[in-house]
């Protein structure tokens, strides 16, 4: 989409004013000739035309977002008269006809609304959460899931998406790490462009898909101690090298909509930030479509103590380029922008500026044309089978094998009589989806014992019982909204009930061949208020695993989390561990496949994982310093090192890589390499190795990370089978932004590299980047 201009809004005829002066009248009466009608037109002539015919309310009203927590009839008078130009959290089909067909056929020009909703990792089929889809390390899988995402959230009716989330997150505190790519911004932009191609197909307006929303702009998840919402405070080269990537990543596929964060950026609130919104996300990554608030994060403005009030906050966020407020309660925008233009407090130009992007959006998703959604065609689209197996094929995708001394895993089938499938989340069907969805469908949901009780069929007896329960000590602040279908937390238990289930689930263990635990977090635990001081495992999980391994049984274990979780006990006393995550709609499924054989868990760690909490943050991207010698001695207490790296993932089968090879010496301007190696399954099972390449530059204009991720590739190979893979490498590969320099440079010298199987990766070779030291071009 093309950026317009104030002079191009000149040139169409947009009536404009300067600071002090009194708006032209416009749109007094609607034209008889609507050229916005003319579908033979492009999408911004159209808009263009449009705009000309608009009054200044109706302008303040499209740039409005509303929740819609509540009753038809209570938002209907707001539709009607042009308060708003987008809801949010609407889903029945029916209702967002009814208020579309006011929208376009009880207002002067017939302007269709544009909803919006969570689309984070799935609709009515879910998906493994963000950071476990990250964890596939595989980009294509991740455009599929959210390609069915898109088609369901667009049968019934919905257009935008707010994701993907694209905060790189190195503190496992953060709550919302669960909802992003990892740590690293080469895996983080892959996945973005990955999700953005995924919602939104080969164009928007694409039938069957939606505008992709990433979010949050910029440097959300860096807020100090982890803390959900407090400040961010981040250098310009961990903002330009670390933290903005993947938003790039995201525009360059076309991302069509950008969501600002809530946070002060450096002081500075972003959404009210012209320096981010403006001269970097439109300037220098040359985003051309429209950027919308976070909840409330206009009116926001004042309780951070940026604007005066309610009115100077709308006119700080437009004016700094965040162009549609998105509101609980009537919006701020729509309620004072018209009355600020009038004031000579806010130029018109820059109201219809905001005004143009949006109805550019509108006229591309085809909505003037097609504003309503066939209510009887979603049913199907909703309930299609092969969106629950693609949601089964993710979920096996995401798991991340941990440990398994001794081949513990697989299980054969069979082999145990009496299978016990132990603990808070075993059978939990609301914490296999995990957080950020709210159109399931429970039932169908399939959770660990059912996936096992379902794969063993009538080979084994299979029980469950929970043991413990998980409750937040903070309650979520999800159980304070009422949304539809979403299911309520279970009451708290007494001392007596937990005590009884405490021993109910002993006793199966007692009386069973084989322990699945499971140990993690609920579902609540992570997310958006979610953030954590600790990373122990909740509740009485560690009393619960120390009464049944005390047995001498055999115990496996899965643990479901979305963030690491210090497991220092558990990794000394069970033989296996299989990370799933939170697995989607048929987790459950996905982790039984896994632990008996019919997959070969092939993931790979997205972040890395500490071994407790007064490590974090820690990540493997960091400098070399001046005593690299002693870089796992940096604590007296505990080594400093992870207690796995960033990138790893075992198997049930093995895997040699070759030493790689470099098809050139150097690096030229303008030119590339290719760095290849071989890969082959020295094992007996067939599965997946995920091949990456690290590079370091040893001298330059700044010292850099010891090791970045520049490349990787999932591969499957049978048992034997061995394959070459090549990775190409050119300037955007060692460019990076030097804070001395203020600008993208390229040092020339020595690079190292590696390849293997994870950010350890031991085979070594060099390069170097020829050349004198530049400048080189940025993200447009």
């Amino acid at each position: 989409m093309r950026t317009l201009t104030f002079a191009a809004l000149a040139l169409a005829g947009v009536a404009m004013m300067t600071m002090g002066g009194a708006p032209a009248a416009t749109g007094q009466a609607t034209p008889t000739a609507r050229a916005w009608q003319d579908s033979t037109r492009s999408p911004e002539q159209r808009a263009e035309a449009l705009l000309r015919a608009m009054t200044l309310e109706e302008k303040a009203g499209q740039v409005s977002q509303q929740f819609m927590f509540g009753a038809f009839e209570e938002f209907a008078p707001m539709v009607r008269d042009g308060k708003v130009g987008s809801l949010l959290f609407v889903t029945d089909p029916a209702v967002i006809n009814r208020f579309q067909k006011i929208a376009v056929e009880q207002t002067r020009l017939k302007i269709p609304l544009i909803f919006g909703y969570d689309v984070i990792h799935g609709f009515r089929t879910i998906f493994p959460v963000p950071i476990g889809n990250a964890a596939s390390w595989d980009p294509a899988s991740v455009e599929r899931s959210q390609a069915i995402a898109a088609a369901e959230a667009r049968a019934v009716g919905i257009h935008w998406a707010f994701a993907p989330m694209l905060d790189i997150a190195r503190d496992p505190r953060w709550g919302r790490i669960v909802e992003g790519p990892g740590e690293d911004p080469f895996l983080g932009a892959a996945m973005a462009r990955a999700q953005v191609k995924g919602f939104q197909g080969p164009a928007i307006g694409a039938p069957g898909h939606i505008i992709a929303g990433p979010k949050h702009f910029a440097g959300y998840a860096t807020a100090e101690g982890g803390r959900d919402y407090d400040s961010v405070y981040i250098a310009d080269t961990q903002l330009y090298n670390v933290i903005l990537p993947p938003f790039a990543a995201a525009v360059q596929a076309g991302a069509g909509n950008v969501m600002s964060a809530y946070m002060d950026l450096n002081d500075v609130p972003a959404v009210g930030n012209k320096w981010l919104l403006t001269d970097v996300l439109r300037g220098q990554m040359g985003f051309g479509g429209w950027v919308v608030s976070d909840a409330n994060g206009t009116k926001n403005q004042v309780v951070q103590h940026f604007a005066r009030d309610e009115a100077d906050a709308a006119v700080r966020s437009i004016s700094a380029g965040n162009d549609m407020e998105m509101s609980f309660g009537p919006a701020a925008s729509a309620r004072t922008l018209a009355d600020s233009v009038r004031a000579g407090k806010l130029p018109q130009a820059t109201l219809d500026r905001a005004v143009l992007r949006i109805l550019t959006a509108k006229f591309r998703m085809g909505l003037f044309e097609r504003p309503y959604v066939d209510e009887a065609a979603a049913k199907t689209i909703l309930a299609d089978p092969a969106h629950r197996d693609a949601a089964q094929t993710a979920a096996e995708r995401a798991l991340v094998l941990l440990k398994n001394d001794g081949n513990a895993l697989p299980l054969a089938p069979g082999a145990n009589k009496r299978v016990a499938v132990i603990g808070a989340m075993a059978d939990s069907k609301r914490d296999m989806l995990g957080p950020w969805s709210f159109q399931y469908d429970l039932p169908e949901t399939v959770t660990v014992f059912e996936g096992v009780r379902d794969r063993l069929g009538k080979a084994a007896t299979v029980e469950t019982a929970p043991g413990v329960q998980l409750k937040r000590n903070i309650p979520s602040m999800f159980e304070n909204i009422t949304i539809p279908g979403v299911a309520k937390p279970e009451p708290r238990w007494d001392a007596a009930r937990a005590q009884r289930e405490f021993d109910r689930a002993v006793a199966l263990a007692r009386a069973s061949d084989l322990i699945i635990l499971t140990l993690g977090e609920a579902e609540d635990m992570s997310g958006e208020g979610a953030s954590r001081a600790e990373l122990t495992l909740p509740g009485d999980q560690l009393k619960l695993f120390d009464a049944i391994t005390a047995m001498g049984k055999k115990v496996v274990v899965v643990t479901m989390s979305g963030r690491p979780l210090e497991l220092d006990r558990v990794l000394d006393r069970s033989p296996a561990i299989l990370h799933a995550w939170y697995g989607g709609t048929r987790g459950g499924t996905a982790i039984a496949r896994a632990l008996f054989g019919d997959v070969n868990p092939g993931g790979k760690l997205p972040v890395t994982w500490p071994r407790t909490v007064g490590q974090v943050p820690i990540y493997y991207a960091h400098n070399t310093t001046h005593g690299p010698k002693d870089q796992g001695k940096r604590y007296w207490d505990i080594p400093s090192t992870p207690q796995f790296v960033f990138g790893y993932g075992l198997s049930y089968t093995q895997f040699a890589i070759g030493e790689p090879t470099v098809s050139a010496p150097t690096l030229m301007p303008g030119g590339k390499i290719t760095v290849t190696s071989t890969v082959t399954n020295t094992g007996a099972r067939a599965g997946d190795e995920v091949v990456q390449l690290y590079i370091h530059q040893r001298a330059g204009r700044a010292s850099r990370p010891v090791r970045e991720l520049k490349g990787f590739q999932r591969i499957t190979l049978q048992p034997g089978e061995r394959r070459t893979v090549t990775f190409d490498l050119d300037e955007n590969s060692v460019r990076y932004w030097n804070g001395a320099v203020k600008d993208w440079v390229v040092d020339p010298g020595t690079f190292d590299l590696w390849v293997g199987a994870d950010s350890a990766a031991e085979n070594h070779a060099t390069f170097d980047v020829g050349g004198a030291a530049r400048t080189v071009r940025g993200w447009n």
